[in-house]
């Protein structure tokens, strides 16, 4: 995509948003104030003792423009000015018992217009919804990425499983493997053993970045399985901390092999699994992905 491209893109939702959430209203819900002037009420009401300059640092808006909105509610009776405990020399904006009353609809109002537009989402998709909009935030700001976080699975990520490996393996490799992975799943949450299996997802801001699943081979063996890293979390130790959290489980669940099949053309993922102490055991060639392919097994003895 061009940068002209994203540009019409960002445009183009921008007005889809605006209109959603009422922007170009006369009133904002419904209200004698604008969307600036609500944000503004927002952030003295939940400041709750909030200088002019720090309202302004959190809403960017001009000093000037910020002067005339507070002395819009002041006219009105919604906020008070109030010197600083702390600070002789500066004054704190608070609301009136009036301005309490008027905020108290408006909050509600807002919430209510939100709810309204999420109403008729699932959970799966109020989660990917959530996450879009945290990648958004980030990648819109100046503030640094969150940290990766390993968790167990929830509903929803099976299916993102599926349709990642099959996506990412389709177009780097050319293998059709929706219809294996898709198996694999299915095993793993028809008999899965909550003692003696688990399944991690990596995530960051709410955005899936990777998986790997440990699944019982028999009584003293554990597989590893469907490990996958998205191209923007490769390189950063990911890979390695998703193969060593199946290890560590293994261990405390009282394995004593691990065994996984991988493949002659994933370089990253074999040099992984040899840096921590898997061995290869054994391979063949097979068709099974749409066309010949070298299969490896490595074991590694905990």
């Amino acid at each position: 995509m061009t940068e002209t491209d994203t540009v019409a893109a960002v445009r183009r939702f921008n007005r889809f948003y605006t209109r959603a959430i009422g922007v170009l209203d006369r009133g904002y819900l419904g209200t004698p104030y604008t969307l600036a002037e609500g944000r503004v009420l927002y952030e003295i009401a939940k400041g709750d003792g909030i200088t002019a300059k720090a309202v302004g640092e959190i809403t960017g808006l001009d000093a000037g423009y910020l002067s005339r909105i507070v002395g819009r509610f002041e006219r009105d009776g919604v906020v008070a000015r109030e010197r600083s405990a702390t600070d002789g020399r500066s004054a704190v904006l608070r609301l009136t018992p009036h301005g309490e009353d008027v905020f108290a609809p408006f909050d509600r109002r807002s919430a209510e217009l939100v709810e309204g537009l999420i109403g008729g989402l699932s959970g799966p998709a109020r989660d990917r919804l959530t996450g879009a909009m945290a990648q958004v935030e980030q990648l819109m700001s100046a503030a640094p990425p969150g940290p990766i976080v390993l968790r167990e699975h929830r509903p929803g990520d099976m299916g993102w499983v599926v349709e990642r490996h099959a996506a990412l393996y389709g177009r780097e490799y050319g293998w059709n493997i929706e219809g294996v992975t898709a198996r694999i799943v299915a095993d793993f949450l028809d008999s899965f053993d909550t003692e003696r299996e688990r399944c991690w997802i990596a995530e960051r801001d709410g955005e899936r970045l990777g998986s790997v699943f440990m699944v019982k081979e028999g009584e003293d063996v554990a597989r590893l399985r469907l490990l996958l890293l998205e191209p923007e979390a490769r390189g950063t130790g990911l890979g390695r901390r998703l193969v060593e959290a199946c290890i560590d489980f293994a261990r405390a669940a009282g394995y004593r092999e691990i065994v996984l099949w991988t493949h002659e053309k994933l370089t990253a993922a074999r040099a992984i699994y040899a840096s921590v102490g898997f061995k290869l055991e054994k391979t063949w060639t097979h068709d099974e992905f749409g066309k010949p392919e070298v299969s490896e097994t490595w074991r590694l003895a905990l």
